[in-house]
């Protein structure tokens, strides 16, 4: 019998610590776990399969921390993108949202809720998922028996537990009782029991700051909760003494917010995973107070971590079904509906109005950037090709129209099929230096399994690499290999993953450092009911191994699927 099940040779290995230069050896892989890691070489004879790494780099594979795969993860067991581009654990039920505990005659209106908040196609939803599940507790064990072709964990979404206990209406209006409040608890303890990492959470004003929104356009249960309802949701965290909290909150006033996310991360003495920090070349400051106030916050003793956003934010959609102008009330108003009532919507007066005065007093949206640089990317009625490429500003100057007019004009006659692109703002090389400067950056937001048809996020890994450490040298492959899975790793309390270590999961990814890199966007019909999304694959990765077993060798998938529920942080 051989001593290693695989063997990867020649490889130089980044091991996710940090600690160490990067450095050449041979890995062996037993039972799914890194056996020896030797700097001579291991005969090749001792072992079934060698994959032979020279030129190659060897790394952790990566940990993604906010994803939205609850409902992909039943027809696609690799989670792309992310297992596309090196991810080999991750965690779902990120901003308060999920499918647990849900009633079953409630399951209709938790999957319309989804298909506005995180724009996951309704049908895809209702043909692709299990549903064979009620409770969170019964969601971890169906998650633990689907294939899975990567590592996943879940949070308690706060959400559907206070639809539980207090109904929908209830838990937008009104605080929970004293008994209600209680069984929340009781409930994330079951949850937390059963083996989930924390809890999550989001929490957004109703202005400009929520651009996630309900089905109906109301505010989402968990923007709708009490500072003090939060609090006792983290004092169950301080008396187990683990596990940690991932909260989106911006409620309109960036200090109270700030004060409130310290408060919290005081009273519950547990780490807080706070959503986000990104480079705004409108507002170079933005960034600088956040990396402050995190600094200040762990000089105290309080685990504040920020994730930082790292993919281009550009978004390229239609206004079929586009929602990430919520937060802007005008906007809000023509998106909602169905196709036919969104043009009658943008054919009001009132409405134009409304719309016309934002553009006119420069208000830009959260998500987007301004509304004057939003771009005819593609149209679809031929008389209309030589709009493409101009933005609304000069759209409006070459038809002799308000620039909202013309827009609205265009898309309305074509059916809201007319494709727009929003140029990323978050360039700036100094700021995005600032940001991955500080200790309590973790890489992400890839949203993955949200947005499907206007991101692609999640390649954000590949791009780090391929574009912060590799062209833009903004730090070390071996620091970036720390970030992006030694330390989301300890944050969602992963007991055994993140590094290469002798003893270890054998998660791992083999790439080739100058050829890496994330493929254009295109459209692919994968998705349950011949439902669309945008997807961009990798290039570059000769190896994505999950517990020892190769998923995708040169960008194909093997059909392996390895992954395990890891509850409490570990596959034990």
């Amino acid at each position: 019998m051989a001593n290693y099940d695989t063997l990867i040779t020649n490889g130089t290995v980044v091991d996710g610590t940090r600690d160490n230069p990067r450095f050449r050896a041979d890995i062996g892989i037993k039972d799914g776990k890194v056996a020896m890691i030797s700097r001579s070489n291991i005969d090749p004879s001792e072992a079934d399969e060698v994959l032979d790494a020279t030129g190659q780099i060897v790394a952790p594979g990566f940990v993604d921390l906010h994803t939205h795969y609850d409902a992909q993860i039943q027809w696609d067991p690799y989670c792309t993108l992310s297992g596309w581009h090196g991810v080999t654990s991750l965690v779902l039920g990120n901003c308060g949202f999920g499918f647990a505990p849900v009633a079953p005659e409630n399951r209709d209106r938790a999957m319309l809720s989804m298909s506005r908040v995180e724009a996951i196609p309704f049908d895809s939803m209702k043909e692709g998922m299990l549903w064979d599940w009620i409770t969170f507790p019964e969601w971890l064990d169906s998650l633990e028996r689907m294939p899975k072709g990567i590592n996943v964990i879940s949070y308690v979404p706060i959400g559907p537990l206070m639809i539980w206990v207090m109904g929908l209406d209830a838990a937008k209006s009104r605080e929970p009782t004293a008994e209600e409040l209680a069984e929340m608890c009781r409930l994330m303890e079951k949850g937390l029991d059963a083996g989930a990492c924390g809890w999550s959470v989001q929490r957004l004003g109703d202005g400009f700051t929520s651009v996630q929104r309900d089905y109906d356009g109301s505010p989402m249960v968990t923007d709708c909760m009490s500072d003090e309802t939060c609090f006792a949701f983290g004092e169950v965290l301080r008396k187990r003494g683990g596990g940690h909290i991932q909260i989106t909150q911006a409620k309109d006033d960036f200090i109270e917010d700030l004060k409130f996310v310290k408060e919290l991360g005081k009273r519950s003495e547990s780490a807080i995973l706070f959503n986000v920090v990104f480079c705004n070349d409108y507002h170079p400051k933005q960034h600088k107070r956040l990396l402050k106030w995190a600094d200040e916050c762990q000089e105290e003793g309080i685990k504040i971590f920020l994730q930082g956003a790292t993919a281009a934010n550009d978004l390229t959609y239609t206004f079929v079904d586009f929602n990430l102008l919520d937060g802007q009330k005008d906007w809000l108003y023509v998106t909602l509906g169905d196709v036919e009532e969104r043009m009658a919507k943008m054919q009001e007066p009132a409405a134009r109005e409304g719309l016309r005065n934002d553009y006119d007093h420069g208000r830009m949206p959260v998500a987007c950037g301004p509304i004057k640089e939003f771009i005819i990317l593609e149209t679809v009625n031929e008389e209309n090709k030589k709009w493409e490429g101009l933005n609304l500003e000069q759209l409006g100057e070459a038809q002799g129209k308000h620039p909202i007019d013309a827009f609205l004009d265009l898309v309305i006659s074509e059916k809201l099929q007319t494709t727009i692109y929003t140029p990323p703002f978050n360039t700036d090389f100094d700021g995005n230096k600032e940001i991955f400067e500080s200790e309590y950056v973790v890489p992400g937001v890839s949203d993955g399994g949200a947005h499907t048809k206007y991101v692609t996020l999640g390649a954000f890994t590949t791009d780090f690499i391929a574009d912060f450490v590799r062209d833009q040298d903004l730090m070390s492959l071996e620091e970036a290999h720390y970030r992006m899975s030694g330390l989301p790793a300890q944050m969602a309390g992963f007991k055994d993953r993140g590094t290469i270590e002798e003893g270890r999961p054998a998660d791992l990814v083999v790439y080739d450092l100058e050829a890496l890199k994330a493929t254009e966007s295109e459209v692919a019909h994968d998705f349950p009911a011949n439902e669309w999304r945008r997807i961009r694959k990798a290039e570059g990765y000769r190896w994505i191994l999950v517990n020892g077993e190769v998923t995708f060798k040169d960008g194909e998938c093997t059909g392996a699927t390895p992954g395990t529920l890891l509850r409490g942080g570990t596959a034990a």
